[in-house]
Order: C-alpha cells, then sequence, then structure tokens
C-alpha cells in the first residue's frame, strides 16, 4: 500500500472525529477562564454550605458542565437564561419525583433522566446539564432526600442567580459578548417598525427559517439570531466574489464640500442650500472626519408644531445671537453643537460591498471615505451605490449577452 495513499486515508479519518478550532484568542480564553473561576467558586461555597454527603459533588459538576457553555458559547440555544433556569429547575423537579415514588433506584435514575429530556424539550428548555441534575435526588444520599422539594430553592435556585449573575457581569462589560443573545427578527429601532432590514427582504424571512428547521427535525445548536447573521454575511462575501474589485475609490465622489467645527450655522445652512446637498462633512485641520451636518440636523433642533412659522423658526436658529434672536445659552451658534458624531468611515480601499449594509439597514445616506491616514478623500451616497452596482449589472449583462451571440455564431 502507498505510504501518501495511507496518510490520506488516516486524514481522511481523522475529519470524521477532529473539528475545526475555535476561533478565539488566547486573552479571550483566560478572560472566560477567570469567569468561570469566579462563578463555579461561588457556587461551591453556596452548595457545600446547603448541602453535605454525595449530592453536593454531583450538583456542583452539573453547574461545572452548564459553565462551559454560558461562558464558552454564550450565544448557544442551549446556554439562554431560560434553558439554564428551566432545565435545571424541571429536571430537578422530574428527579425528586422519580425519587419519592420508584423505590428501585437504578429505574428511578432511567426514568428521571429520560423525562426530563422529553419535558426539556417540549418546554424549549433543553439544556444537557440538566440531565445530571435529574440525578441528584436518586442518587444522592440521605441529606439530599430530606431536603425532598426543598432541594429546588436551596440550592438548585440558589446557584442558578450566582451563575446567571456571573454570565449577564462579564459578558456585558464593555469588549464582551451580548449575553443573553438576541431573538430574531429585531426591531428596527431607527424607522420604528418591525420590517426586517433590506438585506434581508430579498432574503430569508422568519416562516422559510422555521419551516426549514422543521424539515430538518434535529435540534441544531445555534440560535435564529446567528443563522440570519451567518446567511447575511455568505450573502456579503458572494456579492464581494461576483462584483469583483469595485472599490469605494471607484465610486467616490471627490469635489467635497467640507466645514470646520468653528464653522457659524448661517454659513453651513449657506452652503447646503448653494450646493444642493443633504450633508456637509466636518473636518479638523489634518482633514480628519469629526462629524456630519445634515438637514436633519438643522430641523430637528426647530420646535415645530405646525408648518407655518417653519422659515422664521429656521432663520431665527442660524441667525447669531448678536442679531438678537434669543440668548447665546439656548441657541446654537456654530457647527459643533448640532453636528452629529461620531462618524462611521470607510477605507478607500475596501471593496464597495461594505457599503451596502451602512447605507441600507443602518440607514446612512451618506459615507465619508477615508485614506489608510484617517483624512477625507471621498464620499458615496446611495445614489453613488445605486449607480455602481446598475452599471456592474449591465456590464455583466452585456458581456454574457456577447458570449452568447459569439457561441450563436459559432
Amino acid at each position: 500500500m502507498d505510504l501518501r495513499v495511507g496518510c490520506k486515508s488516516v486524514r481522511d479519518l481523522l475529519h470524521y472525529f477532529i473539528t475545526e478550532p475555535v476561533p478565539i484568542t488566547p486573552r479571550r480564553a483566560l478572560t472566560l477562564g477567570g469567569a468561570v473561576f469566579v462563578a463555579m467558586f461561588s457556587v461551591l461555597l453556596v452548595s457545600t454550605e446547603l448541602v453535605s454527603g454525595a449530592g453536593a459533588p454531583i450538583l456542583v459538576a452539573s453547574m461545572g458542565a452548564s459553565a462551559v457553555l454560558l461562558f464558552a458559547v454564550p450565544h448557544s440555544p442551549l446556554a439562554q437564561p431560560w434553558p439554564f433556569a428551566g432545565g435545571h429547575l424541571i429536571s430537578a423537579s422530574i428527579g425528586i419525583t422519580c425519587a419519592t415514588l420508584i423505590p428501585e433506584p437504578a429505574l428511578a435514575a432511567a426514568a428521571a433522566v429520560a423525562l426530563a429530556v422529553a419535558v426539556m424539550y417540549l418546554t424549549h428548555s433543553l439544556h444537557p446539564p440538566g440531565g445530571a441534575v435529574a440525578l441528584v435526588p436518586v442518587l444522592g444520599d440521605a441529606s439530599i432526600h430530606q431536603l425532598h422539594y426543598q432541594f429546588l430553592l436551596t440550592p438548585v435556585t440558589i446557584n442558578i442567580a450566582v451563575m446567571l449573575f456571573a454570565a449577564l457581569t462579564i459578558h456585558n462589560l464593555p469588549g464582551g459578548q451580548r449575553y443573553p443573545a438576541p431573538s430574531w427578527p429585531q426591531p428596527d429601532r431607527r424607522h420604528k417598525h418591525r420590517d426586517p432590514p433590506p438585506l434581508e427582504r430579498f432574503g430569508i424571512d422568519e416562516a422559510d427559517l422555521h419551516q426549514a428547521l422543521q424539515e430538518f427535525d434535529s435540534f441544531l445548536d445555534i440560535t435564529e439570531g446567528d443563522l440570519q447573521k451567518l446567511y447575511s454575511k455568505i450573502v456579503s462575501h458572494a456579492a464581494r466574489r461576483r462584483l469583483g474589485d469595485i472599490t469605494c475609490a471607484d465610486v467616490m465622489s471627490r469635489d467635497l464640500v467640507t466645514i470646520t467645527a468653528d464653522t457659524p450655522l448661517a454659513k453651513a445652512w449657506a452652503l447646503l442650500r448653494y450646493h444642493k446637498i443633504k450633508a456637509l462633512p466636518v473636518v479638523d485641520s489634518e482633514r480628519r472626519v469629526i462629524g456630519m451636518v445634515t438637514l436633519v440636523d438643522f430641523l430637528k433642533r426647530i420646535d415645530l408644531p405646525v408648518y407655518e412659522d417653519f422659515p422664521e423658526r429656521l432663520a431665527n436658529m442660524i441667525r447669531p445671537s448678536q442679531y438678537g434672536y434669543g440668548p447665546a445659552q439656548e441657541k446654537p451658534e456654530v457647527v459643533s453643537q448640532v453636528m452629529a458624531a461620531p462618524v462611521i468611515t470607510v477605507g478607500a480601499r475596501n471593496n464597495v460591498v461594505n457599503l451596502v449594509p451602512l447605507l441600507s439597514d443602518r440607514g446612512l445616506h451618506h459615507v465619508p471615505i477615508v485614506d489608510s491616514e484617517a483624512r477625507l478623500v471621498g464620499m458615496v451616497t446611495q445614489s453613488d451605490l445605486i449607480a455602481a452596482l446598475y452599471s456592474r449589472g449591465v456590464s455583466r449583462g452585456q458581456m454574457e449577452s456577447s458570449k452568447e451571440q459569439r457561441s450563436a455564431a459559432a
């Protein structure tokens, strides 16, 4: 047998048993390890204080398994607050009931785990360590049996509270992962409606996802929200591949009108009107973007119960205070007092696909384009992006049409 063929066979065999490495930095791994240490130390103190005998180690072991889910894979459906809390409490209740009604320990243990798994499935609270919790009332010693249903409160509920508090605190620190994982779909907080974002309207929707999961007929360790995000990233990479190497520099406007933070509001308004544009980037002395002023920034600062006095109210706001229109401390005078900051910028060498979620789902209308030193070099609007995508679509259509004509002629 050829050695290379044998090595390939071994590698193919190992692929069935070895999963892909988890993409996590050593620093993140150490941080999670520290969080698990704090949580487990607290749980151990509580369990050994409230429960003595053989039941305490088994209970702490189940919490150790839960710690892997809560801290290592916090976006897993198995690690969310309801599966964690509900899985423990439901399984513990079933374990106590089976230990009370079934005198044979082996039969009671098997029944407790089987019923716990079935009920957790039906109540959407599947949590693997729940199977271990169901065994504690059955296999525990007299100290556990004496607690009876009080076991649900002390120590199970207390341990749940300790672990959840640790998970919520650690994951929601700055730079951490959001916990619990957001449900899907999320409402549009910007426009106050429940329509899906534009990029998702032509992809899968909630009904498609539920139907596919029902047909799959198996549990997937991923939330609907994460599955939707994964799909969006796949679509983005596919679009980048189809569009080729169109960069932001290829589609951006270069002759820009800019202002500074100390530009008077009257001048900023005049520039918007004169150039018939809707936004002005605010730059510093090194041409780095520090803010953005749009028509909306002017309008939303005007108390406008009726439209009839709109021109007068707008004039009162942008006219300098020395002309007698309101006290200076109550009225903005310069751009820095009304501009939106910070501003999302995109590098000039980035693929144009990076602009799509910003100009659609994020609701932006203008995206400043910067060079490698973060200096403003251009601006891309929704119109620019539409024109670029249309032009590339027309070009690809013409190329395919030419190929078909040549094939037909041949």
